[in-house]
């Protein structure tokens, strides 16, 4: 009997994984019941889809009919995912996302090469950028679309459709980090782009057509950039299938993959919706270990030490130094370990929210406060909660809240100790430790910008007057705390001082983050 490598092996059997997913994920093979059963099911899945329920709702009803759990322990970063359906109602729901036949309205919008359309081929296994110069002309993309075999890359299609703007938002408040997408038209009998693996998590929606894709094993698994991979590297394909109109198609960061229209088959549309981009332990630790190494210092005299003479010009750190420097790695672990909650994240946190899409109102006035102010005899509600971030950090040496680095201090505000250790530092007041409480949000986040990385230098330059945000002394902090967890809170019942209850609800409530809930009778 021929030996069969163990590559081979993993590969045989993913395919047998992918076999029994495929088959079990076909509602008429997946769920017993009569038709009318079956059909309600259907149409109960795509109304989920297209209604304002929860987050996590929305993300069950992407992925049905596997459930959360089974996703996140089976496939999440470990293996592909199909989900052939076979369900006009579904199918439907996708084709509307981004029609082909919608294109020519989007270009009159003063689309630009480049920015916001490319144009593409795979040549010999390698990609041939198509772009014209400056404006999208319809006619042009058409004529380069039908007589190059030209596919249209659209990116981040959710500044302009309001219903990917909804899916994107639920997404984002889901995974709790960015989420972006590109469209992908194809003629038939062509393909866009080489074999390639990317930096991100990634649900292929099939919207219109079909598409031929192939998967690899990846080469750096849960890789942490884009590569091209020529085909003489990457081996045979591990799963070979064809995506029809509403099927879906998960696979993790670091999975080589290539898709084609097949020939004959009409032009292929579909959406790549892309999130988990350095959102991994290593980019936290990246994230965190700066200013725990920082604060660590104020309180560690050895760590203040200087290093050996010439330590910068040696062509190697030496065995003493390399265990120096595990010595205080041991020492900050068990800082970390007995004060977690003094780390302060530097970037990720504000990252997110300062570049995450608002949230999904077609109407701006919405973000308005509603009803009347705040009384002490109210009952009140945070408004936007997935949309909030509540942090405690220094007061800046300027006047501009934006600018400050969002630090999180989890729950070490809370504890009533006559000292209260935070940012390396013990401390008795607020006024000893200018610490403050920070409110900030993404209500007014600009959508026709979101996730475009190719943003002018005036809007770099402007990026932090994005974020919105609030700040209250340090003795706020419980109060916040008790409307971010609770669905409604009596005024009278805030862990706040009574002079200063109204003076942080009113602010709330300018901002558009709070609503008034009920009233005693009396009340007018």
């Amino acid at each position: 009997m021929p030996k069969i490598s163990r590559r081979a092996a993993r590969r045989s059997g993913q395919e047998e994984r992918l076999q029994r997913v495929s088959s079990a994920s076909s509602p008429a093979t997946q769920r017993s019941g009569s038709p009318q059963e079956i059909e309600e099911e259907r149409l109960q899945r795509v109304s989920t889809l297209s209604s304002s329920g929860s987050p996590q709702e929305f993300f069950q009803s992407l992925i049905r009919p596997l459930d959360l759990q089974e996703f996140f322990q089976r496939f999440w970063e470990r293996q592909p995912l199909v989900l052939h359906r076979s369900d006009a109602a579904l199918a439907g729901y996708y084709g509307s996302l981004f029609p082909l036949s919608g294109l020519r309205r989007l270009c009159a919008r003063g689309l630009q090469y480049g920015t916001d359309i490319n144009t593409c081929r795979c040549v010999r296994g390698q990609k041939r950028l198509l772009n014209r110069a400056g404006a999208v002309d319809f006619c042009l993309l058409e004529r380069d679309f039908l007589e190059k075999k030209a596919t249209i890359q659209f990116h981040q299609p959710q500044r302009f459709q309001d219903e990917l703007w909804r899916i994107q938002e639920r997404l984002e408040c889901f995974f709790g980090c960015l989420v972006g997408s590109n469209v992908y038209i194809t003629p038939a009998g062509a393909q866009g782009l080489p074999p390639h693996y990317d930096d991100v998590e990634v649900l292929i929606l099939q919207l219109e057509g079909q598409k031929h894709w192939r998967l690899y094993e990846p080469t750096v698994p849960l890789a942490r950039e884009y590569s091209l991979e020529p085909e003489g590297r990457i081996g045979a394909p591990t799963h070979d299938f064809i995506l029809q109109a509403g099927d879906l198609l998960y696979f993790p960061r670091g999975t080589i993959h290539q898709a084609d229209t097949p020939a004959g088959a009409g032009h292929s549309t579909h959406l790549t919706l892309s999130t988990y981009q350095n959102m991994s332990w290593g980019d936290l630790l990246l994230d965190l270990m700066p200013g725990c190494v920082f604060d660590r210092m104020k309180t560690d005299c050895e760590l203040r030490t200087g290093l050996p003479r010439g330590l910068l010009t040696t062509p190697s750190i030496s065995p003493a130094v390399s265990h120096q420097l595990s010595v205080f790695l041991r020492r900050l672990a068990d800082v970390v370990d007995q004060q977690g909650q003094s780390l302060r994240s530097s970037s990720m946190r504000r990252d997110f929210i300062s570049h995450r899409l608002p949230p999904f109102l077609q109407d701006p006035q919405l973000l308005q406060p509603v009803g009347g102010a705040p009384a002490l005899q109210d009952t009140v509600s945070l408004r936007f909660k997935d949309h909030l971030l509540l942090t405690v950090e220094p007061s800046p040496d300027h006047t501009v809240i934006q600018a400050a680095a969002a630090v999180h201090v989890f729950t070490a505000a809370l504890h009533h100790d006559e000292e209260l250790h935070t940012a390396g530092v013990l401390i008795t007041s607020d006024e000893a430790t200018e610490l403050l409480v920070y409110v900030l949000h993404s209500l007014r986040n600009r959508r026709d910008t979101h996730m475009m990385m190719g943003a002018s230098d005036e809007d770099e330059d402007d990026e932090e007057s994005q974020v919105g945000g609030l700040r209250f002394p340090l003795s706020h902090l419980e109060a916040l705390q008790q409307l971010l967890v609770s669905d409604r809170v009596p005024v009278e019942d805030l862990q706040l001082q009574q002079e200063d209850k109204l003076n942080l609800l009113l602010a709330l409530w300018s901002e558009g983050l709070l609503r008034v809930t009920g009233a005693l009778e009396n009340h007018h």
